[in-house]
């Protein structure tokens, strides 16, 4: 078979979903054009499209990794440029819920997709075999359904459905390329209405507002106890539905309403809209969008609405606490104890869990292959910690299936559908839940199935896991070379030498700093590279900031100087290593953790990385090489460039550490100068020690140098004067404070290079000095030390 490749894609319906998914195409690095209906009120016909790209550039959170990277998505419409899909490897529809104009739009397009196009329709509940009987037999092999979950840029789930039709290879091909080239985790559905993650998450979040109704639990209690407390969305369970849209749940509400029956859905009672949803799209308050739904701001306030009197009274109620240390418990304790207790927020909790776990179970044959699949869609689709059968497992499967089925008997739950068989005999039940190390449990086959092993698979080395499953993690995986309480250097080949940090949020104390210098010894002696990758978020917070403070408290800013003084030393031994040194970065690089991605040879992205120098948050500036590099890489760049001038490129980055900027992206962080043209940018997240690795090794077998360690000019006393000049302004302006302009004078000092004349060259050393200086000058400021204390207690920063 040959590889399947997408050069071009077009994706048709310039509405929320289509805009967004061209975004995330576009943040892939995928040429993508976006079509709609010509517009008539206009003398651009593609104004539609022209007017949701630049909307895109608005939205937040942001669609985009680099809002400039809207004018990278080419318009078109359907009266104009249908010969554009010649050229496209994948089309994308997304256009409104509508069979009828669907189907219309297929007609109209089927004669110029391409030879060996897919096509696909982004649909979150229609049948997706019946869009199919409107195309061309020739087409009909080569089409299926592809639900992106919103926003496209950050939800990770993707749904993909076959038709009778579909070939298998086309889900294979479609399914590879939206793993690795979209950054997206896959599950295959059935082609029943709502599909997976809506069918099971619109059941939930209809059996939670049933259940508040019926316990009289206001909204804002509930979102309490159904978010973060229950392993969910922080968002809760109405907040959600405001981010989402409640005009969107409505119509994924009548798509079940429409389309399931009591004959084909024993839960269809519990189908019918609220009449608090009904009262809120009567009013046109449809969530975020119209800035009112079940929440609305007013002001700095939040207010939830009130059905009674159909107007918005203060929120901000809690859970009781008593409930919040129960769902602390394990999960077979925390269950018995809800389902035991006397209070509504207990017996609510237990309610929604329960019918959740009878939902599941009841339609798991109907909706998917596995349960596998049903718990990773409720992952990835709806922020889940566990997925239903994940948390039912845990906390004992057959002691919980028999308290469900105990409440069905008592008429307690929504329908009086028993639980099936396959739960209570047989081998589930034997092995005492659905997920084992050989698979998940398939229902319609009998057996555990294993998971897919497409080729695309292969890239990710630790692959996501469910309870149950056993596969090997990376916490243990490999061979461990060292590991202590900061750190594991390990290897998976005995090739490329990786280095794990243990701290917590991956924070740079001396036991880490100690571990650094240790791998790179280790990597030059006897490997071909090293990969610093701690396997989850964050790549690192910086200094541990609570580490080194009893060193400073018993010795004074002495020890603090040794501290820094040694950090700078491994970053420079990274810089410099004989081997190459990578960074893969997930998540959070921010101070130290900034500071020791660019001084590694190269660095290995995950697209939402959140790069930055953030010391100044704290009062501090920064102090293990990161100014240094800014200063470096401003002098490189103006010697490359066509004029000699320093100061624009120093200037830009003496902003980005004064301001604590941080990159939103990884696309943002290369503008901003942490991440280089060269680094690799990686879309999906378990590909990322994968590729690290693979850079390592080919570095080392092109004949890997390390740099020449050279002198470089800096901006001196003239570029000084010119920064602190604007410092001056905005203190006087009153937009800093005057601690502020102290650290950013301090910043300016070591990035000019200090009292020097302009063009003086200097080392990497000598700046790190002055950084050191600047850093232990500052940690005996007792402004910044309340800034450090109220950090540490609030995890907030302290403006003074």
């Amino acid at each position: 078979m040959n590889r399947f490749t997408v050069k071009q894609v077009a994706v048709l319906g310039a509405g929320v979903m289509g805009a967004q998914i061209a975004a995330h195409l576009v943040n892939c690095q995928v040429p993508v054009i976006l079509f709609d209906l010509p517009d008539t009120k206009s003398a651009d016909k593609n104004g539609i499209v022209t007017r949701a790209v630049a909307n895109l550039k608005k939205l937040k959170p942001s669609p985009l990794g680099v809002a400039a990277d809207a004018d990278l998505i080419q318009p078109a419409n359907y009266e104009e440029h249908l010969e554009l899909l010649r050229g496209c490897d994948l089309i994308i529809e997304a256009i409104a819920e509508r069979m009828d104009w669907k189907r219309d739009l297929y007609a109209k397009i089927a004669p110029f997709v391409a030879e060996g196009a897919l096509l696909a329709s982004n649909t979150s509940g229609l049948s997706i075999g019946a869009l199919s009987e409107a195309l061309p037999e020739a087409l009909r092999p080569r089409f299926c359904g592809i639900h992106f979950f919103n926003p496209p840029r950050y939800m990770p789930l993707v749904e993909l459905i076959a038709t009778p039709t579909t070939q298998p290879h086309v889900l294979d091909q479609l399914e590879a390329f939206v793993t690795t080239g979209l950054c997206k985790s896959v599950v295959r559905a059935k082609d029943t209405p709502n599909f997976v993650a809506n069918r099971i998450g619109i059941a939930g979040m209809l059996s939670t507002m049933k259940e508040a109704e019926r316990f009289g639990l206001t909204f804002d209690v509930v979102d309490d106890l159904t978010g973060k407390r229950l392993g969910r969305a922080s968002s809760g369970t109405f907040r959600t539905a405001d981010v989402v849209g409640l005009d969107t749940m409505a119509h994924v509400i009548k798509t079940l309403q429409d389309t399931l029956s009591p004959e084909t859905d024993p839960f269809y009672g519990s189908f019918g809209t609220p009449e608090v949803l009904k009262t809120l799209l009567e009013m046109g308050n449809l969530g975020q969008k119209t800035k009112a739904g079940f929440f609305k701001k007013v002001g700095r306030d939040i207010m939830r609405f009130e059905l009674e009197s159909k107007d918005y009274v203060p929120a901000g109620q809690k859970a009781d606490e008593v409930y919040g240390r129960m769902l602390k418990k394990p999960a077979v304790e925390r269950l018995k104890l809800l389902r035991n207790a006397e209070g509504p927020q207990g017996q609510f909790l237990w309610a929604i869990l329960r019918n959740g776990f009878h939902y599941a179970a009841v339609h798991l044959s109907t909706i998917a292959d596995t349960a596998r699949d049903v718990d990773q869609a409720m992952r990835w689709g709806f922020g889940m910690q566990q997925g239903p059968f994940e948390l039912w497992q845990e906390a004992g499967w057959l002691e919980v299936a028999q308290m469900i089925q105990e409440d069905i008997a008592a008429g307690k739950t929504l329908c009086d559908a028993p639980l099936p068989d396959w739960v209570f005999k047989g081998p589930v039940a034997d092995r005492g839940g659905v997920h084992q190390p050989e698979g998940s449990w398939n229902p319609t086959s009998g057996q555990f199935q294993a998971k897919r092993d497409l080729p695309v698979y292969q890239r990710q080395l630790f692959r996501e896991q469910l309870l149950g499953e056993n596969a090997p993690v990376f916490e243990t995986a490999g061979k461990t070379i060292h590991e202590d309480a900061d750190i594991r250097l390990w290897t998976l080949d005995d090739e490329v030498l990786i280095a794990s940090i243990k701290s917590k949020m991956h924070a740079i104390g001396p036991g880490v700093t100690e571990g650094l210098s240790r791998a790179v010894d280790l990597a030059e002696a006897s490997y071909q590279g090293l990969v610093v990758w701690s396997g989850d978020e964050p790549f690192s917070v910086g200094a541990d900031l609570q580490a080194v403070m009893p060193a400073f408290i018993a010795a004074g800013v002495s020890a603090i100087e040794d501290v820094e003084a040694e950090l700078q030393r491994v970053m420079l031994k990274l810089r410099y290593a004989q081997v190459p040194t990578v960074a893969a970065i997930r998540g959070m690089a921010l101070g130290g953790g900034c500071e020791l991605a660019v001084h590694c040879a190269k660095r290995v992205a995950h697209m939402e990385s959140y790069i930055g120098l953030v010391e100044v948050g704290v009062g501090l500036v920064p102090g293990a090489g990161g100014l240094t590099y800014i200063a470096r890489r401003a002098a490189e760049i103006a010697k490359a460039s066509t004029g000699n001038d320093l100061l624009p490129f120093l200037t830009e980055g003496f902003k980005a550490a004064a301001m604590a900027t941080v990159g939103t992206s990884a696309i943002e962080s290369r503008k901003i100068g942490y991440l280089l043209d060269s680094d690799i940018i990686v879309p999906h997240k378990d590909e990322l020690l994968y590729v690290a690795v693979a850079q390592a090794k080919a570095m080392f077998n092109t004949g890997y140098r390390p740099p020449l360690k050279r002198l470089f000019a800096v901006g001196g006393r003239s570029a000084k004067a010119t920064i602190l000049g604007s410092l001056v302004n905005m203190r006087d302006g009153g937009y800093i404070s005057q601690h502020d302009f102290h650290i950013a004078s301090l910043i300016a000092n070591v990035l000019t290079g200090g009292d020097v004349e302009a063009g003086t060259l200097v080392s990497e050393e000598y700046l790190m000095k002055l950084e050191r200086q600047a850093f232990c000058s500052l940690i005996v400021n007792p402004k910044t030390q309340a800034r450090i204390l109220g950090m540490l207690s609030t995890g907030k920063p302290l403006r003074n």
